[in-house]
């Protein structure tokens, strides 16, 4: 299929896609912060609207126990693939707000960037596909695959109703593949497609000594502090390379093999300019692997978060009352994110002295997902990526989790296509963050190439 008439659309109207994810970025759509709730609903019926305007057969903003899910299809072929297109509108905290540049909500281009929170996590990501849509319909050119989109307020909250959701539209939701653009291109003009996810388990630890408060003078030396006994707990989480020192943690772990060993050496991977990036003067982890291993395909546990006590100006002499930490760890295949929980629930108790309680409360979690590289649609997505950037395609196994990768598998049994297009730098979840709006353009692009051979790759696998 020729795509000169979307491609000259793209063209034309590239200055006004950019103003329209300016206007979807000025929306603070925090899905944890509860009094975000009318921001997020505004994001939802943002998304409403740019679908209504697509001629679509339906489109429509589904309630959920928390926050919606915007749904639309267009599927007027009987014998040609279905994409379900998957992305979240909601974005993470902007916290601190101190170390931004510029207002978090206040889209800014500096140096071909557009600077806000959601820029590349993941507003302007999955936004590349509604305008390769619309440049397809409104170029007069036949959109050659059917399309549906399943867009979500909750991925940075764990995804809590979109399962249920899955499961009780399970039917609408019949589809070959999933797309999702919400991962990172291995380099700067270096597309890459990601065939792999870290899971996750997400734990919370809270410390309780006394009852109140207490003067460090007066009570210090006789009563435990919670503070202290917190970070005696953290400190045997791991070693001092990194290994986790749960019991039983890596039973379940796959190691990684010869080929696939030579292929983390293959990727064009700058360690240095890598510490030079992060300000750092040296890497650290796990013993026996590359760095490139280490934050892709095998477990970590970090800390997230830490309170405790007195954190104002000047000093307070305290012994707090309680004290409290948000801890992740990062899964492989074949870890279980329950197993590994209650792992670490067991471990944590088993140090907790008598002097304290302590509790430990899970938040959300995912599986750990890798799909296959002789999946047609993966084949679709890498010739796309090579038209546009005029370059191979890599394909990576990133550290990252999108626990509803391996639900969309469980669930409606298809596998999903990671074709991200931002990058290591853009600051995901950090003050800062950003989004190349080359890229932007470059994403619309490659997304309406996909699109157009994805038909011929599916009647080749049939064939």
């Amino acid at each position: 299929m020729t795509l000169t008439a979307v491609e000259e659309y793209i063209e034309q109207n590239r200055d006004r896609f950019r103003e329209q994810l300016f206007e979807f970025l000025r929306i603070p759509s925090v899905s944890t912060d509860s009094s975000r709730k009318e921001d997020i609903i505004r994001a939802a019926r943002f998304l409403e609207e740019q679908l209504k305007q697509l001629d679509m057969e339906k489109v429509q903003v589904y309630e959920t126990e928390k926050h919606p899910v915007v749904y639309a299809e267009r599927c007027p072929h009987k014998d040609r693939p279905v994409v379900l297109v998957y992305g979240h509108y909601d974005v993470q905290p902007p916290e601190p707000l101190a170390e931004w540049e510029t207002p978090p909500f206040e889209p800014v281009v500096r140096d071909g960037r557009v600077y806000a929170r959601g820029a590349s996590d993941d507003k302007g990501q999955s936004f590349v596909h509604l305008k390769a849509l619309e440049s397809f319909l409104k170029s007069g050119t036949e959109f050659p695959v059917n399309i549906k989109f399943l867009l979500e307020g909750e991925e940075e909250i764990g995804s809590p109703n979109l399962v249920p959701f899955l499961e009780e539209h399970k039917e609408m939701l019949e589809c070959d593949m999933v797309l999702i653009s919400d991962t990172a291109m291995f380099g700067e003009d270096q597309p890459s497609i990601t065939y792999g996810l870290r899971g996750l388990a997400y734990m919370e630890v809270e410390v309780t000594g006394p009852n109140r408060d207490l003067h460090s003078g007066v009570f210090g030396g006789a009563v435990a502090n919670p503070a202290n006994v917190l970070a005696r707990i953290i400190s045997r989480l791991r070693d001092e390379q990194g290994r986790v020192l749960i019991p039983g943690f890596y039973d379940s772990v796959t190691p990684l093999d010869e080929s696939e060993r030579e292929a983390f050496r293959q990727l064009p991977f700058d360690e240095e300019a890598y510490k030079q990036e992060l300000g750092l003067n040296q890497v650290h982890g796990e013993e026996g692997y590359t760095t490139l291993e280490r934050v892709s395909a095998r477990p970590s546990l970090d800390v997230n978060g830490l309170w405790s006590g007195y954190q104002g100006e000047g000093a307070k002499t305290v012994l707090p009352s309680k004290a409290g930490a948000k801890i992740s760890m990062r899964l492989v295949p074949d870890q279980d994110p329950d197993d590994i929980a209650r792992k670490f629930i067991d471990y944590v108790d088993s140090l907790a002295p008598g002097s304290v309680s302590v509790k430990v409360t899970e938040h959300h979690g995912g599986h750990p997902v890798v799909t296959d590289l002789d999946f047609y649609g993966i084949r679709a997505a890498a010739k796309a990526f090579e038209t546009v950037y005029n370059k191979e395609v890599l394909f990576s196994r990133e550290g990252g989790s999108i626990p509803i990768v391996a639900d969309f598998s469980r669930i409606l049994g298809v596998s999903s296509i990671l074709m991200g297009f931002g990058l290591t730098k853009d600051a995901l979840h950090s003050p800062n963050e950003s989004f190349s709006l080359r890229d932007f353009d470059r994403g619309i692009r490659t997304s309406a190439e996909f699109f157009s051979t994805l038909p011929e790759f599916a009647e080749a696998d049939r064939s």
